[in-house]
């Protein structure tokens, strides 16, 4: 399942930043899925994929990436899992299920982990401190695209407190840090 996604992001992202950023919702994903006992493979898959549009046709994001998985053979199910990470922004799609609530608020996050991250000394996440994200996060300047917004609705979607989905998210993208050059 992760090498056919693996290729079909590759298809439509050649942007080395688009796909690292890919890479590190991956590794989110896949650390969610593994604490909740669900699907690590399919989880992962949803988070590479998730911004499949966004380089070639930002104005169509999500909108497109759903015409663009059913395509490459991807159901119904796991591409309105793909696309609800847009709700309220650029489709209706509501995320749902567990995995669909993670990934919206996990997407804008891994963003501003990754330039806090850039910010360290070591310019990795494998010193990340919670404290450090959450001043961060507080800033608004620091990272001024990050929707933190969203990120809280998100928070609120899966009923934890923004510093354990810090916490989590660091989790994660520390076990593909190499990958997502952290």
């Amino acid at each position: 399942m992760r090498e056919k996604a693996m290729s079909v992001l590759k298809k439509y992202n050649k942007s080395d930043a688009l796909v690292k950023h890919a890479l590190a919702v991956e590794g989110v994903m896949r650390h969610f899925a593994e604490e909740a006992g669900e699907d690590v493979e399919y989880w992962g898959a949803v988070g590479l994929l998730h911004d499949l549009d966004y380089e070639m046709y930002p104005e169509e994001h999500c909108t497109k990436s759903a015409e663009l998985l059913r395509e490459e053979g991807y159901d119904d199910e796991f591409i309105y899992s793909v696309i609800s990470h847009g709700h309220e922004i650029c489709v209706e799609a509501e995320p749902k299920k567990y995995m669909e609530k993670v990934l919206y608020a996990i997407d804008e996050l891994t963003g501003l982990i990754a330039a806090a991250a850039l910010m360290r000394p070591s310019k990795s996440v494998t010193d990340m401190k919670v404290k450090s994200v959450k001043k961060k996060f507080k800033d608004k300047n620091f990272a001024a695209g990050v929707d933190r917004e969203i990120i809280r609705r998100g928070c609120e979607r899966l009923d934890m407190e923004l510093d354990e989905v810090i916490a989590k998210c660091i989790e994660g993208m520390r076990e593909v840090h190499e990958s997502i050059g952290l």
